[in-house]
Protein backbone atom coordinates (compact mmCIF):
# COMPACT_ATOMS: atom_id res chain seq x y z
CA UNK A 1 0.00 0.00 0.00
CA UNK A 2 1.10 3.54 -0.63
CA UNK A 3 2.21 5.58 2.38
CA UNK A 4 -0.22 8.26 1.19
CA UNK A 5 -3.17 6.15 2.24
CA UNK A 6 -5.02 7.30 5.37
CA UNK A 7 -3.38 5.94 8.52
CA UNK A 8 -3.21 6.66 12.23
CA UNK A 9 0.30 5.38 12.97
CA UNK A 10 0.67 7.35 16.19
CA UNK A 11 -2.65 6.02 17.48
CA UNK A 12 -1.61 2.47 16.53
CA UNK A 13 1.64 2.80 18.48
CA UNK A 14 -0.11 4.46 21.43
CA UNK A 15 -2.79 1.74 21.61
CA UNK A 16 -0.28 -1.11 21.49
CA UNK A 17 1.86 0.63 24.11
CA UNK A 18 -1.20 1.12 26.31
CA UNK A 19 -2.05 -2.57 26.04
CA UNK A 20 1.49 -3.42 27.16
CA UNK A 21 1.68 -0.88 29.96
CA UNK A 22 -1.88 -0.85 31.34
CA UNK A 23 -3.37 -4.24 30.44
CA UNK A 24 -5.75 -4.32 33.39
CA UNK A 25 -7.62 -1.26 32.06
CA UNK A 26 -7.06 -1.44 28.31
CA UNK A 27 -6.98 -5.06 27.16
CA UNK A 28 -10.64 -6.01 27.57
CA UNK A 29 -12.06 -2.84 25.91
CA UNK A 30 -9.66 -3.22 22.99
CA UNK A 31 -10.26 -6.93 22.46
CA UNK A 32 -14.04 -6.63 22.72
CA UNK A 33 -14.26 -3.53 20.52
CA UNK A 34 -14.25 -5.56 17.30
CA UNK A 35 -10.90 -4.10 16.26
CA UNK A 36 -9.14 -6.40 13.81
CA UNK A 37 -5.43 -6.83 12.99
CA UNK A 38 -6.37 -5.83 9.44
CA UNK A 39 -7.38 -2.41 10.79
CA UNK A 40 -3.71 -1.61 11.46
CA UNK A 41 -1.78 0.07 8.65
CA UNK A 42 1.70 -0.90 9.82
CA UNK A 43 2.69 -4.51 9.15
CA UNK A 44 4.59 -4.65 12.44
CA UNK A 45 1.64 -3.27 14.40
CA UNK A 46 -0.68 -5.73 12.68
CA UNK A 47 1.49 -8.68 13.72
CA UNK A 48 1.80 -7.44 17.30
CA UNK A 49 -1.94 -6.88 17.73
CA UNK A 50 -2.66 -10.31 16.23
CA UNK A 51 -0.25 -11.83 18.75
CA UNK A 52 -2.02 -10.02 21.58
CA UNK A 53 -5.37 -11.35 20.34
CA UNK A 54 -4.05 -14.92 20.47
CA UNK A 55 -2.83 -14.42 24.04
CA UNK A 56 -6.19 -12.94 25.05
CA UNK A 57 -8.10 -15.82 23.51
CA UNK A 58 -5.88 -18.24 25.43
CA UNK A 59 -6.57 -16.33 28.64
CA UNK A 60 -2.85 -15.53 28.92
CA UNK A 61 -1.74 -12.24 30.47
CA UNK A 62 -0.61 -9.55 28.02
CA UNK A 63 2.61 -7.73 28.86
CA UNK A 64 5.99 -7.11 27.28
CA UNK A 65 7.35 -10.50 28.35
CA UNK A 66 4.46 -12.63 27.07
CA UNK A 67 4.22 -10.70 23.80
CA UNK A 68 7.98 -10.88 23.09
CA UNK A 69 8.04 -14.60 23.96
CA UNK A 70 5.14 -15.38 21.65
CA UNK A 71 6.67 -13.34 18.85
CA UNK A 72 9.90 -15.28 19.25
CA UNK A 73 8.04 -18.60 19.23
CA UNK A 74 6.24 -17.58 16.04
CA UNK A 75 9.55 -16.35 14.54
CA UNK A 76 8.05 -12.88 14.12
CA UNK A 77 10.11 -10.82 16.58
CA UNK A 78 12.65 -9.64 14.03
CA UNK A 79 9.87 -8.91 11.51
CA UNK A 80 8.34 -6.34 13.87
CA UNK A 81 11.61 -4.60 14.65
CA UNK A 82 12.85 -6.61 17.61
CA UNK A 83 12.71 -5.82 21.31
CA UNK A 84 13.72 -2.22 20.60
CA UNK A 85 10.41 -1.62 18.77
CA UNK A 86 8.43 -3.14 21.65
CA UNK A 87 10.24 -0.70 23.96
CA UNK A 88 9.38 2.17 21.63
CA UNK A 89 5.71 1.21 21.81
CA UNK A 90 5.77 1.14 25.59
CA UNK A 91 7.29 4.61 25.65
CA UNK A 92 4.46 5.88 23.39
CA UNK A 93 1.85 5.32 26.10
CA UNK A 94 1.26 7.58 29.09
CA UNK A 95 -2.29 6.68 30.18
CA UNK A 96 -5.07 4.16 29.58
CA UNK A 97 -7.78 6.81 29.47
CA UNK A 98 -7.39 7.35 25.73
CA UNK A 99 -7.86 3.70 24.74
CA UNK A 100 -11.29 4.31 23.20
CA UNK A 101 -10.08 7.30 21.23
CA UNK A 102 -7.14 5.33 19.82
CA UNK A 103 -9.46 2.49 18.76
CA UNK A 104 -11.83 4.89 16.98
CA UNK A 105 -8.99 6.64 15.15
CA UNK A 106 -7.51 3.34 13.94
CA UNK A 107 -10.91 2.02 12.81
CA UNK A 108 -11.83 5.27 11.01
CA UNK A 109 -8.61 5.27 8.99
CA UNK A 110 -9.07 1.58 8.18
CA UNK A 111 -12.58 2.25 6.87
CA UNK A 112 -11.24 5.06 4.69
CA UNK A 113 -8.63 2.71 3.22
CA UNK A 114 -11.25 0.05 2.53
CA UNK A 115 -13.44 2.61 0.84
CA UNK A 116 -10.52 3.64 -1.36
CA UNK A 117 -9.89 -0.02 -2.18
CA UNK A 118 -13.55 -0.54 -3.07
CA UNK A 119 -13.38 2.51 -5.33
CA UNK A 120 -10.39 1.04 -7.11
CA UNK A 121 -12.10 -2.34 -7.49
CA UNK A 122 -15.27 -0.70 -8.80
CA UNK A 123 -13.27 1.29 -11.34
CA UNK A 124 -11.34 -1.80 -12.47
CA UNK A 125 -14.48 -3.90 -12.86
CA UNK A 126 -16.11 -1.08 -14.80
CA UNK A 127 -13.12 -0.85 -17.14
CA UNK A 128 -13.20 -4.61 -17.74
CA UNK A 129 -16.93 -4.52 -18.51
CA UNK A 130 -17.36 -8.22 -17.76
CA UNK A 131 -20.89 -7.96 -16.29
CA UNK A 132 -24.20 -6.45 -17.27
CA UNK A 133 -24.63 -2.90 -16.04
CA UNK A 134 -27.39 -4.00 -13.61
CA UNK A 135 -25.23 -6.68 -12.01
CA UNK A 136 -22.28 -4.26 -11.93
CA UNK A 137 -24.25 -1.50 -10.17
CA UNK A 138 -25.73 -3.97 -7.69
CA UNK A 139 -22.25 -5.30 -6.87
CA UNK A 140 -20.96 -1.73 -6.43
CA UNK A 141 -23.73 -0.90 -3.96
CA UNK A 142 -23.10 -4.10 -2.02
CA UNK A 143 -19.40 -3.35 -1.68
CA UNK A 144 -20.02 0.19 -0.46
CA UNK A 145 -22.63 -1.02 2.04
CA UNK A 146 -20.25 -3.73 3.25
CA UNK A 147 -17.72 -1.06 4.19
CA UNK A 148 -20.45 0.92 5.94
CA UNK A 149 -21.51 -2.16 7.90
CA UNK A 150 -17.92 -2.55 9.11
CA UNK A 151 -18.59 0.40 11.41
CA UNK A 152 -20.29 -2.01 13.78
CA UNK A 153 -18.21 -3.26 16.68
CA UNK A 154 -17.41 -6.67 15.27
CA UNK A 155 -18.59 -10.02 14.06
CA UNK A 156 -19.66 -11.09 17.54
CA UNK A 157 -21.64 -9.18 20.14
CA UNK A 158 -20.34 -9.77 23.64
CA UNK A 159 -22.90 -11.13 26.09
CA UNK A 160 -22.87 -8.11 28.48
CA UNK A 161 -23.54 -5.73 25.59
CA UNK A 162 -26.21 -8.00 24.12
CA UNK A 163 -28.01 -8.40 27.45
CA UNK A 164 -27.89 -4.66 28.14
CA UNK A 165 -29.31 -3.80 24.70
CA UNK A 166 -31.98 -6.49 25.01
CA UNK A 167 -33.08 -5.22 28.43
CA UNK A 168 -33.23 -1.68 27.07
CA UNK A 169 -35.50 -2.91 24.28
CA UNK A 170 -37.71 -4.76 26.79
CA UNK A 171 -37.99 -1.63 28.94
CA UNK A 172 -38.95 0.41 25.88
CA UNK A 173 -41.66 -2.11 25.00
CA UNK A 174 -42.92 -2.05 28.59
CA UNK A 175 -43.27 1.73 28.42
CA UNK A 176 -45.30 1.43 25.20
CA UNK A 177 -47.91 -0.75 26.91
CA UNK A 178 -48.47 -2.56 23.61
CA UNK A 179 -47.95 -6.10 22.33
CA UNK A 180 -47.07 -4.75 18.87
CA UNK A 181 -43.29 -4.60 18.60
CA UNK A 182 -43.10 -4.34 14.80
CA UNK A 183 -45.09 -2.52 12.13
CA UNK A 184 -48.78 -2.22 12.93
CA UNK A 185 -51.01 -3.60 10.16
CA UNK A 186 -54.43 -2.55 11.48
CA UNK A 187 -55.72 -6.13 11.32
CA UNK A 188 -56.28 -6.76 15.02
CA UNK A 189 -56.01 -10.56 15.03
CA UNK A 190 -53.01 -10.49 12.72
CA UNK A 191 -51.24 -7.93 14.90
CA UNK A 192 -52.02 -9.99 17.99
CA UNK A 193 -50.51 -13.12 16.45
CA UNK A 194 -47.46 -11.60 14.73
CA UNK A 195 -46.97 -8.61 17.07
CA UNK A 196 -46.72 -6.56 13.88
CA UNK A 197 -44.44 -7.18 10.92
CA UNK A 198 -40.84 -7.56 12.13
CA UNK A 199 -37.79 -5.96 10.54
CA UNK A 200 -35.66 -8.37 8.55
CA UNK A 201 -38.50 -10.85 7.94
CA UNK A 202 -39.45 -12.27 4.56
CA UNK A 203 -43.23 -12.67 4.53
CA UNK A 204 -44.94 -14.69 1.80
CA UNK A 205 -48.61 -13.98 1.04
CA UNK A 206 -49.91 -16.82 -1.15
CA UNK A 207 -53.20 -17.67 -2.82
CA UNK A 208 -54.80 -18.93 -5.99
CA UNK A 209 -55.61 -16.31 -8.66
CA UNK A 210 -58.56 -14.00 -7.86
CA UNK A 211 -58.58 -15.06 -4.22
CA UNK A 212 -57.80 -11.54 -3.02
CA UNK A 213 -54.06 -11.50 -2.36
CA UNK A 214 -53.45 -8.17 -4.12
CA UNK A 215 -56.34 -6.62 -2.18
CA UNK A 216 -54.96 -7.91 1.12
CA UNK A 217 -51.45 -6.77 0.21
CA UNK A 218 -52.58 -3.25 -0.73
CA UNK A 219 -54.60 -2.90 2.47
CA UNK A 220 -51.53 -4.00 4.45
CA UNK A 221 -49.30 -1.52 2.60
CA UNK A 222 -51.82 1.30 3.04
CA UNK A 223 -52.22 0.62 6.76
CA UNK A 224 -48.49 0.34 7.42
CA UNK A 225 -47.86 3.60 5.57
CA UNK A 226 -50.59 5.40 7.51
CA UNK A 227 -49.62 4.05 10.93
CA UNK A 228 -45.88 4.63 10.36
CA UNK A 229 -46.07 8.00 8.63
CA UNK A 230 -42.41 8.90 9.03
CA UNK A 231 -41.17 6.18 6.65
CA UNK A 232 -41.99 4.97 3.17
CA UNK A 233 -43.60 1.78 1.89
CA UNK A 234 -42.24 0.60 -1.47
CA UNK A 235 -44.67 -1.29 -3.72
CA UNK A 236 -43.39 -3.21 -6.74
CA UNK A 237 -46.29 -4.19 -9.00
CA UNK A 238 -45.14 -6.47 -11.79
CA UNK A 239 -48.66 -7.28 -13.03
CA UNK A 240 -50.76 -4.14 -12.57
CA UNK A 241 -50.12 -0.52 -13.54
CA UNK A 242 -49.67 2.25 -10.98
CA UNK A 243 -52.94 3.98 -11.88
CA UNK A 244 -54.93 0.77 -11.40
CA UNK A 245 -53.30 0.32 -8.01
CA UNK A 246 -54.13 3.92 -7.11
CA UNK A 247 -57.79 3.33 -7.94
CA UNK A 248 -57.83 0.21 -5.80
CA UNK A 249 -56.27 2.07 -2.89
CA UNK A 250 -58.79 4.89 -3.23
CA UNK A 251 -61.68 2.45 -3.40
CA UNK A 252 -60.52 0.60 -0.28
CA UNK A 253 -59.86 3.83 1.61
CA UNK A 254 -63.06 5.64 0.61
CA UNK A 255 -65.44 2.65 0.63
CA UNK A 256 -66.66 3.63 -2.85
CA UNK A 257 -67.03 0.80 -5.36
CA UNK A 258 -64.08 0.42 -7.71
CA UNK A 259 -66.28 0.39 -10.81
CA UNK A 260 -67.76 3.79 -9.92
CA UNK A 261 -64.29 5.27 -9.43
CA UNK A 262 -63.01 3.71 -12.64
CA UNK A 263 -65.87 5.13 -14.73
CA UNK A 264 -66.15 8.43 -12.84
CA UNK A 265 -69.86 7.88 -12.13
CA UNK A 266 -69.80 9.64 -8.76
CA UNK A 267 -72.25 11.99 -7.08
CA UNK A 268 -71.16 15.07 -5.14
CA UNK A 269 -71.05 13.30 -1.78
CA UNK A 270 -68.93 10.52 -3.24
CA UNK A 271 -66.59 13.06 -4.83
CA UNK A 272 -66.13 14.70 -1.42
CA UNK A 273 -65.48 11.34 0.20
CA UNK A 274 -63.03 10.47 -2.55
CA UNK A 275 -61.24 13.80 -2.10
CA UNK A 276 -60.77 13.04 1.59
CA UNK A 277 -59.30 9.64 0.71
CA UNK A 278 -56.95 11.31 -1.80
CA UNK A 279 -55.74 13.71 0.89
CA UNK A 280 -55.10 10.90 3.39
CA UNK A 281 -53.30 8.67 0.90
CA UNK A 282 -51.28 11.61 -0.43
CA UNK A 283 -50.00 12.20 3.10
CA UNK A 284 -48.85 8.57 3.36
CA UNK A 285 -45.44 7.72 1.98
CA UNK A 286 -46.46 5.15 -0.63
CA UNK A 287 -44.03 4.66 -3.53
CA UNK A 288 -45.12 2.50 -6.47
CA UNK A 289 -42.95 0.96 -9.19
CA UNK A 290 -44.95 -0.76 -11.95
CA UNK A 291 -42.09 -1.97 -14.16
CA UNK A 292 -43.15 -5.43 -15.35
CA UNK A 293 -39.57 -6.53 -16.14
CA UNK A 294 -38.07 -6.11 -12.69
CA UNK A 295 -35.16 -8.08 -11.24
CA UNK A 296 -34.17 -8.42 -7.60
CA UNK A 297 -31.13 -6.25 -8.30
CA UNK A 298 -33.46 -3.48 -9.52
CA UNK A 299 -35.65 -3.80 -6.43
CA UNK A 300 -32.60 -3.71 -4.14
CA UNK A 301 -31.06 -0.67 -5.82
CA UNK A 302 -34.30 1.33 -5.77
CA UNK A 303 -35.02 0.44 -2.15
CA UNK A 304 -31.53 1.40 -1.02
CA UNK A 305 -31.98 4.82 -2.61
CA UNK A 306 -35.49 5.19 -1.17
CA UNK A 307 -34.25 4.26 2.30
CA UNK A 308 -31.53 6.90 2.04
CA UNK A 309 -33.91 9.58 0.70
CA UNK A 310 -37.16 9.01 2.61
CA UNK A 311 -36.63 6.23 5.12
CA UNK A 312 -38.16 2.81 4.52
CA UNK A 313 -40.56 0.80 6.64
CA UNK A 314 -41.64 -2.05 4.32
CA UNK A 315 -41.29 -3.51 0.82
CA UNK A 316 -44.19 -5.17 -1.03
CA UNK A 317 -43.69 -7.22 -4.20
CA UNK A 318 -46.60 -8.45 -6.36
CA UNK A 319 -45.60 -11.15 -7.15
CA UNK A 320 -42.52 -13.35 -6.75
CA UNK A 321 -43.01 -15.60 -9.81
CA UNK A 322 -43.03 -12.56 -12.10
CA UNK A 323 -39.60 -11.33 -10.99
CA UNK A 324 -37.15 -11.64 -13.89
CA UNK A 325 -34.06 -13.75 -13.32
CA UNK A 326 -30.79 -11.82 -13.20
CA UNK A 327 -29.19 -11.41 -16.60
CA UNK A 328 -25.88 -13.09 -17.13
CA UNK A 329 -26.56 -15.73 -14.45
CA UNK A 330 -28.06 -18.75 -16.27
CA UNK A 331 -29.59 -21.54 -14.19
CA UNK A 332 -30.73 -25.05 -14.98
CA UNK A 333 -34.39 -24.49 -14.12
CA UNK A 334 -37.03 -21.97 -13.17
CA UNK A 335 -37.12 -23.62 -9.74
CA UNK A 336 -33.45 -22.70 -9.24
CA UNK A 337 -34.18 -19.16 -10.41
CA UNK A 338 -37.02 -18.79 -7.90
CA UNK A 339 -34.72 -20.23 -5.23
CA UNK A 340 -32.13 -17.53 -6.01
CA UNK A 341 -34.82 -14.84 -6.02
CA UNK A 342 -36.26 -16.03 -2.70
CA UNK A 343 -32.85 -16.07 -1.01
CA UNK A 344 -32.06 -12.62 -2.42
CA UNK A 345 -35.31 -11.19 -1.03
CA UNK A 346 -34.51 -12.60 2.40
CA UNK A 347 -31.03 -11.09 2.22
CA UNK A 348 -32.56 -7.76 1.18
CA UNK A 349 -34.90 -7.81 4.18
CA UNK A 350 -31.95 -8.31 6.52
CA UNK A 351 -29.70 -5.84 4.72
CA UNK A 352 -32.23 -2.99 4.84
CA UNK A 353 -33.70 -4.19 8.16
CA UNK A 354 -37.30 -3.97 6.97
CA UNK A 355 -40.02 -6.59 6.37
CA UNK A 356 -40.36 -7.72 2.76
CA UNK A 357 -43.80 -9.02 1.74
CA UNK A 358 -43.73 -11.06 -1.47
CA UNK A 359 -46.93 -12.36 -3.03
CA UNK A 360 -46.86 -15.86 -4.49
CA UNK A 361 -49.06 -18.01 -6.66
CA UNK A 362 -50.19 -21.44 -5.53
CA UNK A 363 -50.05 -24.52 -7.74
CA UNK A 364 -53.16 -26.04 -9.31
CA UNK A 365 -52.97 -29.03 -7.00
CA UNK A 366 -55.28 -27.08 -4.67
CA UNK A 367 -58.09 -27.55 -7.18
CA UNK A 368 -57.75 -31.35 -7.20
CA UNK A 369 -58.44 -31.79 -3.48
CA UNK A 370 -61.80 -31.98 -1.81
CA UNK A 371 -60.61 -29.52 0.86
CA UNK A 372 -59.50 -26.49 -1.14
CA UNK A 373 -57.79 -24.70 1.75
CA UNK A 374 -54.13 -24.26 0.73
CA UNK A 375 -51.14 -25.93 2.38
CA UNK A 376 -47.44 -25.07 2.37
CA UNK A 377 -46.79 -27.76 -0.22
CA UNK A 378 -49.07 -25.86 -2.64
CA UNK A 379 -46.53 -23.04 -3.01
CA UNK A 380 -45.16 -23.02 -6.54
CA UNK A 381 -41.44 -23.83 -6.40
CA UNK A 382 -42.26 -24.28 -2.73
CA UNK A 383 -39.00 -25.68 -1.39
CA UNK A 384 -36.92 -22.51 -1.49
CA UNK A 385 -39.76 -20.10 -0.76
CA UNK A 386 -40.93 -22.07 2.25
CA UNK A 387 -37.39 -22.41 3.57
CA UNK A 388 -36.44 -18.73 3.22
CA UNK A 389 -39.73 -17.28 4.50
CA UNK A 390 -40.10 -16.29 8.13
CA UNK A 391 -43.87 -16.13 7.74
CA UNK A 392 -46.16 -17.73 5.16
CA UNK A 393 -49.76 -16.49 5.02
CA UNK A 394 -52.24 -18.29 2.75
CA UNK A 395 -55.65 -16.92 1.75
CA UNK A 396 -58.95 -18.73 1.32
CA UNK A 397 -62.48 -17.53 0.47
CA UNK A 398 -65.25 -20.11 0.49
CA UNK A 399 -67.22 -18.16 -2.12
CA UNK A 400 -64.49 -18.93 -4.67
CA UNK A 401 -65.56 -22.60 -4.67
CA UNK A 402 -69.00 -22.68 -3.00
CA UNK A 403 -71.99 -21.40 -5.00
CA UNK A 404 -74.12 -20.81 -1.92
CA UNK A 405 -71.36 -18.83 -0.23
CA UNK A 406 -70.87 -16.80 -3.40
CA UNK A 407 -74.56 -15.95 -3.54
CA UNK A 408 -74.52 -14.87 0.11
CA UNK A 409 -71.43 -12.71 -0.49
CA UNK A 410 -73.12 -11.00 -3.45
CA UNK A 411 -76.23 -10.39 -1.36
CA UNK A 412 -74.44 -8.83 1.62
CA UNK A 413 -71.47 -7.30 -0.21
CA UNK A 414 -69.10 -8.69 2.44
CA UNK A 415 -67.69 -12.15 3.08
CA UNK A 416 -65.21 -13.84 5.44
CA UNK A 417 -61.64 -14.21 4.19
CA UNK A 418 -59.31 -16.63 5.97
CA UNK A 419 -55.66 -15.76 6.49
CA UNK A 420 -53.91 -18.97 7.41
CA UNK A 421 -50.54 -18.28 9.05
CA UNK A 422 -49.11 -21.60 7.87
CA UNK A 423 -45.53 -20.84 8.90
CA UNK A 424 -44.34 -18.55 11.68
CA UNK A 425 -40.67 -18.90 12.46
CA UNK A 426 -40.91 -16.99 15.73
CA UNK A 427 -44.42 -17.77 16.89
CA UNK A 428 -47.53 -19.90 16.63
CA UNK A 429 -49.44 -20.76 13.47
CA UNK A 430 -53.10 -19.77 13.39
CA UNK A 431 -55.96 -19.11 10.99
CA UNK A 432 -57.60 -15.73 11.41
CA UNK A 433 -60.61 -14.26 9.66
CA UNK A 434 -61.20 -10.79 8.26
CA UNK A 435 -64.05 -9.33 6.24
CA UNK A 436 -63.52 -8.83 2.49
CA UNK A 437 -65.59 -6.42 0.43
CA UNK A 438 -65.12 -7.37 -3.20
CA UNK A 439 -66.51 -4.22 -4.84
CA UNK A 440 -64.10 -1.93 -2.94
CA UNK A 441 -61.23 -4.40 -2.35
CA UNK A 442 -61.32 -3.31 1.29
CA UNK A 443 -60.37 -5.55 4.19
CA UNK A 444 -62.13 -5.04 7.53
CA UNK A 445 -61.75 -6.37 11.02
CA UNK A 446 -64.64 -8.75 11.62
CA UNK A 447 -65.16 -7.20 15.06
CA UNK A 448 -66.23 -4.00 13.32
CA UNK A 449 -67.06 -4.73 9.70
CA UNK A 450 -68.23 -1.16 9.04
CA UNK A 451 -64.79 0.35 9.52
CA UNK A 452 -61.80 -0.56 7.30
CA UNK A 453 -58.82 -1.80 9.27
CA UNK A 454 -56.81 1.13 7.94
CA UNK A 455 -59.16 3.84 9.21
CA UNK A 456 -57.30 6.03 11.67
Amino acid sequence: MSSKLPAALEAEAALLGTLLMYPENAVRPAMESGLSPDDFFSDANRIIFSTMQKLYQENTAIDSTTVVTRLEDDKQLENVGGISYITTLMNASVTSWNTGAYINMIRDKALMRRMIQVGQEVAEEGMNGTESVDAYLDECEKKVLAVSHDRRAGEFIASPQLMAETMEHIRAMKEKHSTIIGLKTGFDLLDRNLHGFQNGDLIILAARPSMGKTAVALNLAMNVAMYQRDKAVAIFSLEMGAESLAMRLLSAKSGIAGDKIKTGQLNDNEMNTLSEAVAQLSAAKLYIDDNSMTRVTDIAAKCRRLQADAGLSMILIDYIQLITAARGRPTDSRQQEVSDISRSLKNLARELNVPVIALSQLSRTVETRENKRPMLSDLRESGAIEQDADIVMMLYRDSYYNAAAKEEAQRTGTEPLEINIAKHRNGATETIKVAFQADTNAIYNLSNAQEPSGTL
